[in-house]
């Protein structure tokens, strides 16, 4: 099997969704030349074919020459064969042609969607990506695709005019003029139909999203009876996405309509003029058939430019859904490119003060608010003035920092595949080629019933975001991920919110476990790992506002209060 061709042509031009374009054909420039050539041979084959068994009529059948008759009828077959194979290659080229850029804008937008890292869920919606994934990167390959045919057409239109216009100046004429006319028209049509395109694809990521926002929210939704309403507003939008996929369809039904009409008027017009020349024998009837053959044939290079236009236009709408993705800059910057990083610290954060050894349990008792901006500002997902070792973070190598510091969220994802790559997807071994280091990691999560309970254990394949598991067991399968990464510190965001007390204790035994000698940042209410915790930082309005243990804490009022709550609510 030949495998397709993994180049890397650098970074794409963003200037506009022409210019993507532009610079996608000049990276696969070889391949859309040959496309290009062996297109050209084929309309080509086609197009003299009727100019050469008008030969044989006019110089064989009529002249009744038998020599000049089997020459060219060897001559037809000659094109015959010639056609077949540009026709064959054509195919091959154009599947390559088709599958590449697609392939090679899917590893432009994943590459994209890995640098922005968190800022993807703020700056783009779900349905752009659900759109560029599903329709856009097979549109820019067609684009390319059928722009090789476009250029065939065009040699092969320009073939019959010239040998019409040798034959016969009005026929010649008359096709000079139409086909201009009729690319004129489509053209417009085309236009129209991108217009309509671009509101459906809007309409599609606006959808889309709500649908996300609906699935992710349905088990809130159904505990406050809003799921009538959603569902109406749904339907609501369903319905508008419909009338506007209806627009779209009139338009390209339209498009399709004139690109199947206006060549037949042609070819009409053609052979009525053809017969009329011929019957004032100022035609043979070698040379009428040959033009009742062009006329026919002309609706094939006119059907190719056509419709590489009406593609150019989806590919246009493509591209721009595309380079709005591209453009889209990460909140924090990648750092030096290179630098040493420095040794096992204290990471602080001036903006409230908060300080983390570099040995220990650290929890921090804040509402959910403080709780995501200091898990942003720890981690570097957004610029501040945090620190490891002394050196601001921002000063770091970006790689080197997600390295050292890892922070993990309640709303992780768990991929599909084998359950041990996904819990320990650096395949990072322990030295002695078993699984010990995982399943430590697995006990200290109190995911082992869930793993033993499964068919394979951790050869199961799992479902893409863990939906055979239930919520609170997703949590510790998470857990068991993360503490299998083993950073140097690691930031935990509420990791035992979903499970009962019993299962609670053992994790927060196992959090503190094994991760000692490493620094380890909880943001939690829960009383079980705050006793855990060899140090609790109280945070009020975004500042330090009382630091030490559990228990001296809880003479704190404002301390206990927050405690309290989450007390009562569990």
């Amino acid at each position: 099997m030949r495998t397709f061709s993994d180049t890397d042509h650098g970074k794409p031009d963003q200037r506009g969704p022409w210019r993507y374009l532009l610079w996608m054909a000049a990276g696969h420039r070889r391949l859309l030349l040959s496309d290009c050539v062996f297109n050209m041979m084929w309309s080509g084959g086609l197009a003299l074919t009727p100019a050469v068994i008008g030969q044989a009529i006019n110089t064989g059948l009529v002249a009744k020459d038998q020599t000049a008759l089997v020459l060219w009828g060897l001559a037809v077959l000659g094109l015959g064969i010639a056609t077949a194979l540009s026709a064959m290659l054509v195919e091959r080229l154009e599947l390559r042609l088709k599958v590449e850029p697609g392939y090679e804008t899917m590893r432009l937008v994943t590459r994209k969607a890995c640098e922005l890292g968190t800022t993807l869920d703020r700056k783009s919606s779900a349905g752009d990506l659900v759109t560029v994934g599903v329709s856009d990167i097979s549109l820019i390959g067609q684009t390319l695709e059928v722009g090789a045919r476009g250029v065939g057409g065009a040699v092969g239109f320009v073939v019959v005019a010239v040998l019409m216009l040798f034959a016969s100046w009005q026929v010649g004429l008359l096709v000079l003029v139409a086909v201009p006319v009729i690319l004129f028209i489509t053209t417009r049509l085309a236009r129209t139909l991108r217009s309509r395109q671009s509101h459906l694809r809007a309409q599609q990521r606006e959808l889309t999203d709500q649908s996300v926002d609906i699935v992710r929210g349905l088990r809130v939704l159904r505990g406050i009876g809003g799921e009538e309403l959603f569902a109406d507003r749904y339907r609501d939008g369903s319905q508008r996405l419909r009338s506007v996929a209806l627009q779209q369809a009139r338009a390209s039904a339209l498009l399709g309509a004139a690109r199947t009409f206006l060549p037949s008027l042609l070819l009409a017009g053609v052979v009525a003029l053809a017969g009329e020349l011929v019957l004032t024998e100022r035609l043979s009837a070698g040379q009428m058939v040959a033009f009742y053959g062009f006329a026919t044939y002309l609706v094939i290079p006119t059907n190719q430019i056509t419709f590489a236009v009406s593609k150019a236009m989806q590919g246009h709408v493509a591209a721009t859904n595309v380079i709005r993705l591209l453009r889209t800059e990460p909140d924090v910057g990648p750092g030096p490119a290179s630098g040493a990083m420095p040794g096992t610290g204290v990471l602080a954060d001036p903006d409230s003060g908060l300080r983390v050894p570099a040995d220990g349990l650290t929890a921090v008792v804040c509402s959910a608010g403080d709780s995501a901006a200091l898990a942003d500002r720890l981690g570097r997902y957004v610029e501040s003035g945090a620190t490891y070792a002394g050196r601001p973070l921002a000063e770091l190598p970006l790689a080197g920092v997600r390295e050292r510091i890892l922070v993990t969220t309640a709303d992780e994802h768990l991929f599909a595949g084998p359950l041990r790559r996904e819990l320990n997807p650096t395949g990072r071994p322990d030295g002695s080629g078993s699984d010990d280091q995982l399943w430590a990691a697995i006990d200290a999560a109190a995911a082992r019933d869930i793993v033993e309970a499964l068919p394979e254990r951790l050869d199961t394949h799992v479902a893409a975001g863990g939906r055979e598991f239930s919520g609170g067991q997703q949590q510790r399968l998470r857990l068991a991920r993360a503490l299998m990464a083993d950073p140097e510190v690691l930031v935990l965001s509420d990791p035992t919110s979903a499970v009962d007390a019993h299962t609670e204790s053992r994790m927060a035994e196992g959090i503190a476990h094994l991760r000692q000698g490493r620094a380890t940042v909880v943001f939690t209410t829960s009383v079980l790992l705050l006793h855990r915790a060899d140090h609790v930082a109280l945070v009020l309005d975004g500042t330090v506002a009382a630091e030490g243990s559990h228990e001296s804490l809880m003479a704190d009022a404002r301390y206990r209060s927050l405690v309290e709550r989450w007390t009562a609510v569990a």
